[in-house]
């Protein structure tokens, strides 16, 4: 193995992709088993105190939250540590048929864009909001890497309230990056784009992407008390392709930092065509300096066509708003907005240390990972240490930014954490391993093996100015031997890790739901707390809302059919339905009228092209049902919530078109009929 390292150190930078690939292979091949066919970590996990650790008894609860990206699953799974176990998974850009979200009436509009209705996105990057530079357990924010959106979470009732579309822009993988009090949340866009200025993008031949393609960086301003997002302005940026992002802190919090790739502006085969210049870039932008340039005026304004979709509190319903215009700025025409730094060719990771002086940079491919320095960034553009422009943009000297490097780090370094004991610690993707190293001093203390192909690594706090140095949590990649198979795809593996001690400790392996790329992570008791238990009934708006049982009513409008139904345990009222007929719009709006935690409601009816419907206490949800054929159809409750859960269910009376049945409805022996209301023919 040590052949190995050395030969890939040692490889010209147009071959070290290849190298890379061959010696994740090797290395993965040359993982020692315990004979099982189990990674090596097995033996040492199983002789020391690791049940102990993560074990969390019946009834207790586990200390921290931890947030995992789904990837290409579209949402946000949710686990407890240390023990792993999986708490709840939150819709975020993708439908979810077991709650109903973006099926019922409620929630569809959430998934609203400029592209039509989009049901599915790319999650790879939530964060947590903040409060001086530490998470206040508030809000999560998430991308949506394919059809760029940024979403905001509540987390006193774990629902997805915001999600904004953001114009200019595509793939929206970096981002989402709150500044230290949420001023703004900041999105980066992946790929440049030839922009329209009239307004998206322009039809534009591919042989012009040099010249005429650009990227954009968006500021997204932050309601401090109610977390509602507006689009405030835009960046125009070079033609790189931008990756990730961290804000500064402490003596850098008026910053942010994004890593790009491709700075050779390359529009095709960029696996190539992005891997000649010896290296890429490190934007820096001073975004207050941007927001004090935006508010003076130096902001132009174009056309733009995007969706804002928000969930009303009262009502429990999204409503989208569409925007038409969107400001930006020029760096060329804001002097000392935005610098560029020299960095090892296809970074991946930045991140800022607790203190805010120390910039890690890992370039997937380097054989060392580099760390710049706050202060001598500052020193340098003060004095002008530059190394010409791009675009504009003053190219600050490699060396003069430079504190130093971590030598021989491993193969594939990716992202870095930070445990504010001084220790820093990387993913490294080919030689799947985590390593911890000084900060100060930019040498390496300890590895450990992770099993296999790590990617994104968190410890809780770690990208804040208060990390909680307890856990490191291990996002791998590629799972092979550690889970029972399950065909060609197994489940994805988090691995725990006890960082407490000078040396680290694996702890647990645990699967996880889709692919995880980022995570956060916080202590329980800023969350828990002011989980909301129930809606209150007397506070629900919603139009369709019938808040005891003598309100509930079927009524006909044309050839919609509106129904006004409660549920509690046992029953729903009304449970017999007469007078619809085949093509009829069927609105079930059903109101849960308990008021009492945990006690959902479940809504479904034969034949509806949707899903169900799951209603929380004191909250009303629509269900939209429109039969094809005449009949009796079955409805239900869904999610079991008391002894005589079977029992909970009615029957909905379908009749031809033009039929003479009157509407009405009962529960038990009690009957209405609407006077004079009959099935129009």
């Amino acid at each position: 193995m040590e052949k190995l390292i050395s030969k890939f150190k040692n490889a010209a930078p147009k071959a070290a992709l290849l190298m890379a690939i061959a010696a994740g292979s090797a290395l993965q091949g040359c993982t020692k088993t315990d004979g099982g066919g189990n990674g090596g970590a097995t033996s040492d996990a199983l002789s020391s105190d690791a049940a102990s650790k993560v074990y969390v008894a019946p009834g207790k609860h586990d200390e921290m939250y931890s947030f995992l990206s789904g990837g290409f699953n579209g949402q946000v799974s949710v686990y407890g540590l240390p023990s792993g176990r999986l708490l709840k998974i939150i819709p975020v850009f993708s439908q979810h048929a077991e709650n109903g979200y973006g099926y019922n009436e409620e929630t569809k509009a959430m998934l609203n864009t400029s592209h039509g209705f989009v049901p599915w996105d790319d999650l790879h990057h939530p964060k947590l909001s903040r409060a001086n530079g530490t998470t206040d357990g508030r809000w999560l924010f998430v991308n949506g890497n394919n059809t760029p959106r940024v979403a905001r979470i509540d987390l006193r009732t774990f629902e997805t309230v915001e999600i904004m579309e953001i114009p200019n822009s595509a793939g929206n993988h970096c981002s989402p990056y709150p500044t230290n009090n949420n001023e703004y949340v900041i999105a980066g866009t992946r790929f440049s784009v030839p922009l329209d200025m009239k307004g998206g993008t322009g039809d534009v031949s591919m042989d012009k992407y040099e010249e005429e393609y650009r990227g954009s960086i968006s500021f997204i301003k932050v309601d401090k008390e109610q977390g509602d997002m507006e689009l405030d302005f835009q960046i125009l940026v070079p033609g790189f392709d931008y990756d990730l992002a961290n804000g500064g802190k402490g003596p850098s919090e008026d910053w942010v930092f994004f890593t790009t790739y491709n700075s050779e502006k390359s529009g095709t085969l960029k696996e190539i065509g992005a891997s000649q210049n010896d290296k890429d870039y490190l934007a820096a932008i001073n975004w207050k300096l941007a927001a004090k340039y935006a508010k003076e005026g130096k902001a132009k304004e174009m056309p733009a066509n995007y969706y804002h979709n928000k969930l009303d509190k009262n009502t429990h319903t999204a409503k989208s708003t569409v925007k038409k215009k969107v400001r930006y700025l020029l760096p060329e025409d804001c002097p000392g907005m935005m610098y560029l730094l020299p960095a090892p060719k296809s970074p991946h990771g930045i991140d800022v240390d607790p203190s805010g002086e120390f910039m890690v940079v890992s370039g997937k491919l380097a054989s060392a990972i580099p760390v710049f320095s706050f202060s001598k960034m500052q020193e340098a553009i003060k004095n002008k240490q530059f190394d010409g422009e791009k675009n504009g943009i003053p190219v600050l000297k490699y060396e003069s930014v430079l504190k130093g490097e971590v030598k021989e780090p491993g193969l594939g370094p990716l992202h870095t954490e930070f445990d504010g004991k001084g220790n820093a610690y990387t993913s490294m993707f080919v030689s799947s391993e985590v390593v911890k190293w000084k900060l100060n001093e930019l040498k390496v203390v300890d590895r450990i093996p992770v099993y296999y192909s790590v990617g994104h690594i968190v410890i809780p706090g770690g990208d804040t100015k208060e990390p909680v140095g307890k856990y490191l949590v291990a996002m791998n990649k590629i799972t092979k031997d550690r889970y029972l198979p399950t065909g060609p795809e197994l489940a994805h593996s988090a691995q725990l890790i006890d960082i407490s001690g000078e040396k680290m400790k694996m702890l647990l392996d645990f699967p996880t739901v889709a692919e995880p790329h980022y995570a956060q992570a916080i202590m329980a008791d800023k969350i828990a707390p002011n989980s909301v238990k129930f809606h209150k009934l007397d506070e629900n708006k919603h139009p369709g809302a019938a808040k005891k049982e003598s309100e509930a009513n079927v009524t006909r409008k044309g050839n919609k059919v509106i129904v006004k139904m409660t549920s509690i345990r046992s029953h729903f009222t009304p449970d017999n339905i007469e007078g619809v007929q085949v093509g009829d719009t069927v609105l079930f709006h059903v109101t849960n009228l308990e008021q009492d935690w945990d006690v959902p409601h479940g809504f479904a009816v034969m034949g509806a092209n949707t899903s169900e419907t799951l209603i929380m206490p004191g909250a009303t949800q629509t269900l939209r049902w429109v039969p094809k054929k005449a009949g009796v159809y079955p409805m239900y409750c869904t999610d079991f919530c008391s002894a005589l859960h079977q029992e909970m269910q009615g029957y909905v009376r379908v009749s031809p078109k033009g039929s003479n049945v009157p509407i009405k409805f009962s529960t038990g022996k009690k009957k209405q009929n609407i006077p004079g209301v009959a099935s129009a023919k």
